[in-house]
This record gives C-alpha cells, sequence and structure tokens, in this order.
C-alpha cells in the first residue's frame, strides 16, 4: 500500500494547492532582525580575503526572503554593487546557485527556472512539469507577470513554441493558472468525471487523452479528489495506475504529477527530492529548486512525507550525499529533524 493508493485519506487532508497561509515552512522572519548587522556581515565576508562562505550560509539561509530583500537593497545602497552580482563573482557552481535563489523574490525564481528549462536545445520537461504540476493559480500568475516584465514576451506564447503534442497541451492549460478553485465538490460531477475517464481510458482499445487532459488540467483540487475517490470504485484501479498503464512519455509523467499533486504537493515533491539523490549523482539543480522555493511553505510536511516515504529523514540523506558549502546551505535550510 503505497502513500498514492490510500485515498480515504485524501478527502479530510489539507492542500497545498489551495492553502493560502504558508506557516509550514522552516525558514521564517528572523526575530530581532537588524538589516544593517547583517549587511555588514556579508561585506565583511565577500569584501575580506577569502570569502567566508559560513557567514553567507549563516545570514541567508536564516532570514526570510522579503528579509534577504531588505539586506539586497541595504546592500547595493551601501557599496554601490548588487549582491547578486558579488555572490556570483564570490562564489562558484552549486553553492553560488543556491546563494543566487535565496535572494532572488520567490516569483522571479520560479520564472527563471522556466527560462532555463526552455532555452537552449532541448527541453527540460521534468522541470516545468514539477513546476506547473505544484504550484497554485497565484503562483503561477506571478511567474506569468515576471516573465512578461523580464521577456518582454508572453510565457504562455513562448511554452507554446517549445512543448507539443498531447503534453504541450496539458502543460498550456495549467501555465494558464486558471484551476477551478471552488471548494465546493459536485458528487455527482465526480461521479460523471470519473465515468468519463474509465471509459476514455481503460475501457476503450486507445485512449482519449484529450479527456484525461480536460479533467485533470481544469477541475478544482477537492472536486479531483473525490474523483479519485470515485474512479476506484468504478475500475479497481486507482486513476494514477490507469495514467501509468494507458499513456507513456512526458504526457504520462505531468498527469501523474497532476494527480500527486492533487493528492499531496508535499509528497510529490519528497519524492522528487529522493529521486534527485538516488543512483549515481545528484541532481543539485531539483535539490536546490525544491528546498529554496518550499522553505517558507511547507518544507516541514515536505520532511514529514520524506520520513513517511522513504523510512529515513531527508536531513539524514543530504548528510550523506551532499557535501561542503553546498550541502551545509542545504542543511540549514533543511532544519534538523525534530
Amino acid at each position: 500500500m503505497s502513500v498514492w493508493d490510500d485515498l480515504d485519506l485524501l478527502l479530510d487532508s489539507p492542500s497545498s494547492l489551495t492553502v493560502t497561509s504558508n506557516t509550514r515552512g522552516t525558514v521564517k522572519d528572523k526575530a530581532n532582525f537588524k538589516v544593517e548587522e547583517d549587511v555588514a556581515a556579508l561585506r565583511k565576508a565577500i569584501e575580506g580575503l577569502g570569502t567566508t562562505e559560513k557567514t553567507l550560509i549563516e545570514v541567508l539561509t536564516q532570514r526570510s526572503n522579503a528579509q534577504r530583500q531588505l539586506i539586497a537593497t541595504a546592500y547595493e545602497k551601501a557599496t554601490g554593487r548588487k549582491l547578486v552580482a558579488d555572490l556570483e563573482g564570490d562564489t562558484h557552481g552549486d553553492f553560488e546557485d543556491l546563494l543566487v535563489a535565496l535572494v532572488t523574490p520567490p516569483a522571479v525564481y520560479d520564472c527563471h527556472e522556466v527560462i532555463n528549462a526552455i532555452k537552449g536545445p532541448g527541453t527540460t520537461e521534468s522541470t516545468l512539469t514539477e513546476i506547473f504540476a505544484s504550484r497554485s493559480n497565484r503562483q503561477i500568475k506571478a511567474i506569468s507577470e515576471t516573465y512578461l516584465a523580464e521577456t518582454g514576451r508572453l510565457m504562455i506564447h513562448d511554452l507554446q513554441s517549445d512543448v507539443s503534442g498531447d503534453y504541450g497541451k496539458a502543460l498550456l492549460i495549467l501555465a494558464e493558472g486558471k484551476r477551478d478553485e471552488s471548494t465546493n465538490v459536485d458528487s455527482a460531477k465526480a461521479k460523471a468525471d470519473a465515468k468519463a475517464l474509465y471509459e476514455a481510458g481503460e475501457k476503450k482499445w486507445g485512449t482519449d487523452e484529450d479527456k484525461f487532459i480536460d479533467i485533470l488540467c481544469h477541475r478544482s483540487i477537492p472536486q479531483l479528489r473525490q474523483t479519485l475517490v470515485e474512479y476506484k470504485n468504478i475500475s479497481k484501479k486507482t486513476l494514477q495506475e490507469s495514467i501509468e498503464s494507458e499513456m507513456s512519455g512526458n504526457l504520462e509523467k505531468l498527469l501523474v504529477a497532476v494527480v500527486k499533486c492533487v493528492k499531496n504537493v508535499p509528497a510529490y515533491l519528497a519524492e522528487r527530492l529522493f529521486k534527485s539523490m538516488k543512483g549515481a549523482g545528484t541532481t543539485e539543480s531539483v535539490l536546490t529548486r525544491i528546498l529554496v522555493s518550499r522553505s517558507e511553505i511547507d518544507l516541514l510536511d515536505i520532511k514529514a512525507e520524506y520520513k513517511k516515504l522513504f523510512g529515513y529523514t531527508l536531513y539524514s540523506q543530504l548528510e550523506s550525499e551532499v557535501s561542503g558549502s553546498y550541502g551545509d546551505a542545504l542543511k540549514y535550510l533543511c532544519g534538523q529533524d525534530d
């Protein structure tokens, strides 16, 4: 019985896609925050002989993003230089990427991740899938606005020329950020949707992908949770199992990600973290993105799901998988295990 099959728990558990308060983060506003002291400490760490990574880590991982923005503004006022530019000039590799991510406003950071995923040859579909399946409408709209401000182009247009087929169709619907957000659940509609999905997939020869895309990318989270329960009643399989057996490639991965996020965003992201460290080599970009972008939203829940799913803690896994200043900074963000 995996976390993904236990549908009975589903209907009562909160969803990070609909919750508006971000109280489940590991990083909070620092009490007695003194911006001048932080700026002085960062200047000393950066301008001295050799960079003092420890100071950079202690200051930047232990302040909220809003506080880091105040630090960045004050830093530029005091030095005439941008904090991001100094960090880029003074650190390198994954550690540099992490520090830059920390001093970037959340919507801008997500936006840069989208830009990086679609620029250059080939598209990083896994990044686009993770971002658009796990972000709320509000977050997606903020990414779009930032994208337009930074590039002068519409994000949806750039995505259109970059993703194609059924995967592209589904991703573009999600990237519009127009998922129904009502909290009312219409049981009759959930039953009808479950039946339509069953008939579009398992019951017929060949799959009607459009039906899956339409229902999974438009309906509200509470509505979809009810639909998942109804689907299992009709099919004896979970909707995730049906998608996995009926589809392949990026569309399968995207729709499975959507279903997982409907059930439990923290568990989906915990699994992403686990896979980024499993096997040979670590996918640092995934570690950085999830730990930074969720540190003030639901990282406490991600840690709890990680332990439930894999039997050991995220912190202990980071300890054995990542080292140096980069590893230290990630562990600070993660926070020790309770």
